[in-house]
C-alpha cells in the first residue's frame, strides 16, 4: 500500500527497483557499499526483505534497508533495520533534505507501516563515523516520535587524522615481531583465511563466522575494491589475518584471526601497524568493531582493552525501538 503525507509517497522496495536503489546509494551522503543490493541480497533466502523508498514530486529522496520479522513473544510483525547488516537507518541524498523533511518521511512511513499491520520498528542508525557529512536527522525524528534507545554497542575507532599511539606493550610486541622474518601482505587466498578464522573463533569463543568461505568469495567478487584480506606470514604460513571492509571513509576490521603461534609471537601487531599507518592511512577512520555481547549488556573488557591498545577510542553503535 502507498501512503502520501505532506507530499511524501512511501513505497515498498521491489526487485525491479534495484538499479534506481543502487544509483541513490552511490550518491548518498550516509551510505556504504553494504546498502548496495548486490550485497544486501546475497542472503535473501535468510531475510524477508521489507525495504522502503520515499518519493516527493516524483523524485526518490530516501531509502530504508529493512526486513520483516515476527516477535517470538507477542507474534507481532516487527520492521527491522536489515538483519543481515551491522547498521541501517534512512539513507539520505547528498543535499537538500533537512530535519523537517525526515520528520515528514517518518510520519508518512509509520502510517504506511501501521496499515501493513506492523507493530514496531527496530532501527539501527548508521554510526556517524560512516557518513560523508553529518546525517543524524533520524536521531532527532526518533526522539520526536517517542522512540527509545534499546541497545548501545561499544566499538573501538582510530581517527586517522589525529591517531592515538600504540601503548607500551604493543610497541614492545611490534619491535619483537618486526625482528622476525615475517611478511605482511594482502592475500587472495580466502579459504586459507577463513580456515584460520574458523579455528580461532571455535577455540577462543566457541563460535563460527557469520559468513562462510563461499559467501566471502562471492562478496569479494562483487566488491573487490571494498573487501580485502591481509595476513602476517612466518615461513610462508599465515598466523594472523584481518578482513577489511573499506567504505572509502572507514576501514573496518570485519574479521580478525590468529593461530596459537600467531598469538604467541604477537604477529597481529605488525599487521595492524601496517594497515593503520600505511595501507589505510588516507581513510578518515579505522574501526575495530564492537567488544560487547548480550545486546550490549556485557562488555568484554579484555577484548576492548586490546583494541584500544592500538590507539583507538570509543564509537557507540546505537539501536532504537519505535512502537507504531
Amino acid at each position: 500500500m502507498t501512503q502520501i503525507h505532506s507530499g511524501w509517497r512511501i513505497e515498498r522496495y521491489q526487485p525491479a527497483m534495484a538499479a534506481e536503489w543502487n544509483r541513490f546509494v552511490a550518491a548518498s551522503r550516509n551510505a556504504t557499499f553494504l546498502f548496495n543490493r548486490s550485497y544486501m541480497d546475497y542472503h535473501s533466502d535468510r531475510f524477508d526483505d521489507c525495504s522502503w523508498l520515499a518519493f516527493k514530486g516524483g523524485a526518490l529522496r530516501a531509502l530504508l534497508p529493512a526486513d520483516i520479522a515476527c516477535d517470538d513473544a507477542s507474534g507481532e510483525k516487527v520492521l527491522r533495520s536489515h538483519g543481515g547488516l551491522s547498521y541501517g537507518g534512512w539513507i539520505l541524498p547528498g543535499a537538500h533534505l533537512d530535519g523537517g523533511d525526515l520528520l515528514d518521511i517518518f510520519e508518512a512511513a509509520t502510517d504506511t507501516w501501521r496499515s501493513e499491520g506492523i507493530a514496531r520498528l527496530d532501527y539501527k542508525p548508521l554510526p556517524p563515523i560512516y557518513a560523508a557529512r553529518p546525517s543524524e536527522e533520524d536521531i532527532y525524528a526518533l526522539f520526536r516520535m517517542g522512540g527509545r534507545l534499546s541497545e548501545v554497542h561499544l566499538s573501538a575507532t582510530i581517527d586517522l587524522r589525529c591517531p592515538g599511539v600504540f601503548n607500551q606493550q604493543q610497541r614492545r610486541h611490534l619491535a619483537k615481531a618486526s625482528a622476525l622474518p615475517i611478511a605482511v601482505e594482502e592475500t587472495g587466498n580466502i579459504p586459507e583465511f577463513m580456515d584460520m578464522l574458523t579455528a580461532c573463533l571455535r577455540e577462543r569463543h566457541d563460535l563460527v563466522p557469520v559468513h562462510t568461505a563461499a559467501e566471502m568469495q562471492l562478496l569479494t567478487s562483487r566488491f573487490p575494491e571494498n573487501i580485502k584480506f591481509y595476513v602476517s606470514r612466518l615461513d610462508g604460513i599465515a598466523h594472523a589475518g584481518v578482513c577489511v571492509y573499506d567504505s572509502g571513509i572507514v576501514a573496518h576490521a570485519q574479521y580478525i584471526a590468529t593461530t596459537p603461534e600467531g598469538r604467541r609471537l604477537n604477529l597481529l601487531t605488525p599487521l595492524f601497524h601496517w594497515l593503520i599507518t600505511e595501507r589505510y592511512a588516507e581513510r578518515r577512520y579505522f574501526d575495530f568493531g564492537i567488544s560487547d555481547e548480550d545486546h550490549g549488556l556485557y562488555l568484554n573488557r579484555g577484548l576492548n582493552r586490546q583494541k584500544t591498545s592500538y590507539g583507538a577510542t570509543a564509537t557507540a553503535f546505537l539501536r532504537y525501538t519505535l512502537d507504531l
